[in-house]
């Protein structure tokens, strides 16, 4: 029995999907110290969203989540129900199964996930000793096809992998569908995909569009039409009666016209082949929408074992997800130069592309709220352009909902903290990194982590003090020894001879032409640039009422009015 701690709804709910959410390999997670009572109230939500997720998928033929996220989602209930010792979900239903079911005379039995590329190397090694084949896992509907004296009599829809609805009327229309094969044994039983022909699909840019539900959606037709069935093709990925060899079974499907098992079957020797496979038909031409791949035994036990289960001799790799479920582990506002205030959102890591994502920007402050993402969330996440991670919802929110108090954006803007005092740390910190950068002074070596050690130092708490620091004072830092110390105050020597342009700039100056800022002679004029008013500023070029507001304030604020006021007592600005 496990231990409870008592606490508040917010952080047992935050608790426990921390051992769940985002992980690669959830069976890996600690279970969650939780009470009966909690767990199955975090069960019954969770299977609540999944039911619908289902109903609409193997009823209705609509996909309503990504794949990762629908798989990111089963892992967890997953977890959860073995932490707890309740019993194993049932497999949903592909179909709603007819009055009167048709039996499989061979079940069709699922298959089981690698969800990384280490559960796929471990599956790989516990199964060396066979021959392994790799194919497309075609994204259709799944359909059992039987064969008596090489006539077609029987074709089932899967339905719940034993019983499934009577397809034969349509199965005699589409024409991928072999109607009589020549030279058959007395009974033959192909398991298959029925799928969507999408010539010059690339599944990496054109994604499933819908391929299943339009397959689901013809199939589900009171009569299917001539057109109609030629737009369905068919993949048998089994022959489970049929020859021991890979090979022969292979040899012998092509000769009845099922050449698409012959064409994307591939001998698996490796993980690098394997991956290297996978990613082949993930970005490059196929004739039908895929969601991953398919590795398999050249030989299975005899089909009078199969069950509708998954089995230990075939697993399925899934593309790289797209879309994933995480969870949010808190939120940080994160406060930049100009003061624009970043809610950022920590998660527990997630695989998105094959790359781990541990952080995602919300956007404006604005976007947080309309999202409304707290700490214990299970958020749906997306690598927009195939690189930056977003969040598309809140799919699964923590209950009670925690509570966040934003910094207010009337603290923070173009010109505050340009000192280090309470609340500005963040800024400050942005400023100095700004200072430093190719768009400010340039000092090569000086980044956001060295600022960092002068500020928690005490040596910094202007834009300017690192002017004075001498190599004894910061090599007493922690962490910085003699070598650093003299590299620092090398390069902050030799950033005290700038051009006057671009000391303004590096301290904040709003951005405007060059030429807006220089006199008669091609000089910057501190005087004159401070005695400006708005109209004289609006009449230099580029520079409209904005902009001249923005201008006004930074020439007469008191904090940059001494900043300046030290660069020209040093002779650097006049």
């Amino acid at each position: 029995m496990l231990r409870f701690l008592p606490a508040r709804w917010a952080t047992f709910l935050l608790l426990c999907l921390m051992a769940l959410a985002g992980t690669a390999n959830a069976q890996e997670a600690p279970c969650p110290q939780w009470n009966e009572t909690q767990a199955r109230h975090a069960l019954d939500r969770l299977q609540t969203r999944i039911a619908t997720w289902d109903h609409a998928y193997y009823r209705q033929g609509r996909r309503l989540v990504d794949d990762g996220v629908y798989d990111a989602a089963k892992r967890r209930q997953a977890h959860w129900r073995s932490c707890f010792g309740f019993a194993p979900s049932s497999p949903p239903a592909t179909e709603p199964i007819s009055d009167v079911p048709l039996t499989h005379p061979i079940p069709q039995t699922g298959l089981n996930k690698a969800d990384d590329r280490q559960a796929m190397a471990d599956w790989l090694q516990h199964h060396a000793a066979h021959a392994l084949w790799i194919q497309p896992k075609v994204d259709g509907v799944a359909i059992t096809l039987v064969y008596r004296q090489g006539e077609l009599t029987a074709a089932i829809s899967r339905g719940d992998g034993e019983r499934g609805q009577n397809w034969l009327a349509k199965a005699r229309r589409i024409d991928a569908i072999p109607k009589r094969l020549s030279d058959a044994p007395a009974r033959v039983v192909l398991q298959g995909e029925l799928y969507l022909r999408r010539p010059g699909h690339i599944q990496s840019e054109d994604g499933t569009a819908g391929a299943r539900a339009a397959v689901v959606g013809l199939m589900a037709r009171e009569r299917l039409t001539t057109q109609a069935a030629a737009t369905i093709g068919l993949f048998v990925w089994d022959w489970p009666d049929g020859p021991a060899s890979m090979l022969a079974r292979l040899e012998r499907l092509a000769g009845w016209g099922l050449t698409d098992s012959r064409e994307y079957t591939r001998p698996a020797d490796s993980l690098a082949g394997v991956a290297e496979q996978r990613q082949h038909w993930y970005r490059h031409e196929l004739p039908f929408a895929t969601d991953g791949v398919v590795v398999r035994q050249g030989q299975r036990p005899a089909p009078r074992t199969w069950q509708a289960e998954p089995p230990d001799w075939a697993i399925a790799w899934k593309h790289p997800a797209q879309r994933s479920l995480a969870l949010v582990t808190a939120i940080e506002f994160s406060i930049g130069r100009t003061g624009r205030i970043t809610p950022v959102a920590h998660l527990a890591p997630i695989e998105l592309n094959d790359r781990t994502v541990s952080r995602v920007s919300l956007g404006s402050l604005a976007h947080w709220r309309e999202l409304d993402v707290r700490p214990g969330d299970q958020v749906s996440i997306h690598l927009a352009g195939m690189i930056i991670p977003q969040v598309d919802e809140v799919t699964l929110a923590a209950i009670p909902r925690p509570e966040l108090s934003a910094p207010s954006t009337e603290d923070y803007h173009e010109l505050s903290c340009l000192t280090l005092g309470d609340g500005c740390r963040q800024q400050f910190l942005a400023r100095l990194t700004w200072l430093s950068s190719d768009q400010g002074l340039d000092m090569p070596g000086i980044a956001e982590g060295s600022w960092r050690i002068l500020v928690e130092g005490g040596l910094v708490d202007d834009l300017l003090d690192w002017m004075t620091l001498d190599i004894v004072t910061l090599k007493a830092l922690p962490g910085v020894g003699a070598r650093r110390a003299q590299q620092w105050h090398a390069t902050f020597q030799a950033d005290l001879r700038q051009a006057p342009l671009t000391w303004l700039r590096a301290l904040g100056l709003p951005p405007v032409p060059s030429d807006a800022l220089l006199d008669a002679r091609g000089h910057v004029d501190l005087a004159q640039l401070r005695q400006r008013n708005s109209p004289e500023w609006q009449r230099q070029p580029g520079i409209g009422e904005t902009r001249a507001a923005q201008l006004m304030q930074f020439f007469h604020h008191p904090t940059i009015d001494a900043l300046l006021s030290r660069l020209t007592e040093r002779g650097l600005l006049r």
